[in-house]
């Protein structure tokens, strides 16, 4: 199952927020020196998508919990193909004890398909204890609590230059049509208002799936993302005629509808934190602060900051989120010990060590703010746990892989589509239906 991942980006960046250093690090055999600690002698094997400072500053986490318990760990990174790379090392024999899973749907994948153990008891007090509700039901197969989820991406924040809207003598906006207003203000002051990266169908997605929980509310959207709603209901129409509305108008796209058709994620950012800026704004999740510093150096929360992604008609302002949770395998080698890492990754102790790295979101409330290395990361992290149980999972995400996940394919074709021609809202809601119902059914 190919997905994109929340944070893709290039190379060694990996959400270094503000502070995060880009050296790439490895991800080998750890123990703690000497002391009589519980698991000395023992092996934890980790699976995940991470590598360059993900990788490497996750390792910082598993350096805590072996000198803490005196267990080895090796991190092994899977790439984006995570569904099959853990599938084909179960078959061999040589399942990981621990898999950290970037997507709701792969999770319950993996759970149907009876390879994981459900939570320890203290592991699961933890979580009651420190996550939001929303938090345990994304974690959670058919009332069975399987994935402790340890880092979050907050998908619902729009980046700008504060000198371009500073010149242009607007403020970060209130609602989505204040935003297009202000859009047309920074325009007429000689900048796009928005750089789009519709070659990256994922990121469009994404702004569909902000408009539509903000418009149609949490209850639509969850019966959307489960597709116990159709891609035809009204609602749905009525958030691609919103979004619609930006895609079209010239002055708000960078370049317009083609050129944003051929901006991809990073492309999108140095549109507007790059030497030479197009446009005031870019709208994507918190890991656009790691691109633009460590590709375009900017100091976070002085040459680029952001603003949450505004109300949408009468609605609330959305909180989109993703995540990555950390599963045990019942085929580890080792899944006992596994088992210990999570009840660790449970606590605010283990999150406080990638949070003073950088580049890390934990949707744990016990974690103190303080621990982040920034204010502005701090105000991510705040809003994102200020969130509570209004939280949404990245509705791609949560779809079969065919549908919410596949380049060129899907929903992520469908809405390169329809930003390509805005002008049919219903007919491209019938697509995406037609699409959704076969992924589904598959």
């Amino acid at each position: 199952m190919m997905r994109r991942r929340t944070t893709l980006l290039t190379g060694c960046t990996a959400l270094a927020l503000a502070l995060g250093t880009t050296a790439c690090g490895g991800g080998g055999p750890v123990s703690a020196g000497g002391g009589d600690k519980a698991l000395d002698g023992q092996t934890v094997t980790v699976a995940g998508v991470w590598s360059g400072s993900e990788q490497k500053n996750f390792q910082k986490v598993l350096d805590a919990f072996s000198a803490k318990t005196g267990a080895k760990t090796q991190f092994t990174s899977t790439g984006d193909n995570v569904s099959t790379v853990v599938g084909s090392k179960i078959e061999g024999g040589n399942a990981p004890d621990v898999v950290m899973v970037p997507q709701v749907g792969v999770l319950q994948q993996f759970a149907k398909k009876g390879w994981l153990k459900p939570l320890s008891a203290t592991a699961q007090k933890s979580v009651d204890a420190g996550f939001a509700p929303v938090w345990k039901k994304y974690g959670s197969v058919d009332g069975t609590l399987y994935g402790l989820y340890f880092k979050a991406a907050h998908k619902s924040t729009v980046w700008y230059s504060p000198d371009a809207l500073a010149q242009a003598g607007v403020k970060p906006p209130k609602t989505y049509d204040e935003m297009l207003k202000a859009g047309h203000t920074v325009s007429d002051s000689g900048l796009a208002a928005f750089s789009v990266a519709g070659q990256d169908g994922w990121t469009l997605t994404d702004w569909f799936e902000n408009v539509y929980l903000s418009q149609a509310g949490p209850g639509k959207y969850d019966a959307l993302a489960a597709h116990k709603l159709k891609w035809t209901d009204a609602s749905v129409v009525e958030a691609l005629t919103t979004l619609g509305k930006l895609f079209k108008d010239k002055q708000l796209v960078a370049g317009g509808q083609k050129e944003a058709l051929n901006t991809d994620f990073p492309g999108s950012v140095e549109k507007v934190f790059g030497p030479q800026p197009k446009a005031g704004m870019v709208y994507e999740g918190d890991f656009v602060a790691g691109v633009a510093h460590d590709q375009f150096q900017k100091t976070i929360g002085k040459d680029a900051d952001f603003f949450p992604f505004p109300a949408v008609g009468g609605g609330k302002a959305p909180v989109v989120s993703g995540g990555d949770a950390a599963v045990v395998l019942k085929d580890g080698k080792n899944a006992k010990a596994g088992m210990k890492l999570l009840e660790y990754l449970a606590t605010p102790e283990a999150a406080a060590v990638w949070a003073k790295a950088g580049g890390f979101l934990s949707p744990n409330r016990k974690l103190d703010l303080a621990a982040y290395g920034d204010d502005v990361t701090r105000a991510t992290a705040k809003s994102l746990v200020g969130a509570g149980d209004s939280v949404r999972f990245d509705m791609s995400d949560q779809a079969p892989a065919a549908f919410g996940g596949t380049k060129g394919a899907g929903e992520w074709k469908l809405l390169q589509d329809f930003l390509r021609d805005p002008s049919d809202p219903k007919g491209t809601a019938a697509k995406l239906e037609s699409a959704a119902a076969k992924a589904y059914q598959d």
